[in-house]
C-alpha cells in the first residue's frame, strides 16, 4: 500500500465525533491556567527586588555618580 491509500483508508476508519468537545478539551484549560498562574507568580517574586538591597545602591552610586545635563550625547 502507499502512503497516500494508507492515509485515505485511516481517515475513513474514523467515526464521526459523537462526545462532547467542550469536556474533552477541560483539560487543556486547566494546564494553561495553571501555567499562566506560576509565570504570574515568578514575575511577582521578583518586585521590589532593588530596594532590597538599598545599601549596596548607595554604595554604587556614590562611587560612580550620575552624569550631569549638558553632559550626554546630542
Amino acid at each position: 500500500m502507499t502512503f497516500a491509500t494508507t492515509l485515505t483508508l485511516a481517515a475513513a476508519e474514523t467515526e464521526p465525533h459523537g462526545g462532547n468537545v467542550m469536556a474533552e478539551t477541560f483539560g487543556y484549560g486547566i494546564v494553561a491556567f495553571v501555567v499562566f498562574l506560576s509565570l504570574g507568580l515568578v514575575t511577582l517574586s521578583y518586585r521590589n527586588v532593588a530596594n532590597r538591597h538599598a545599601h549596596k545602591a548607595e554604595a554604587y552610586a556614590a562611587k560612580n555618580p550620575a552624569p550631569q545635563a549638558g553632559h550626554g550625547h546630542h
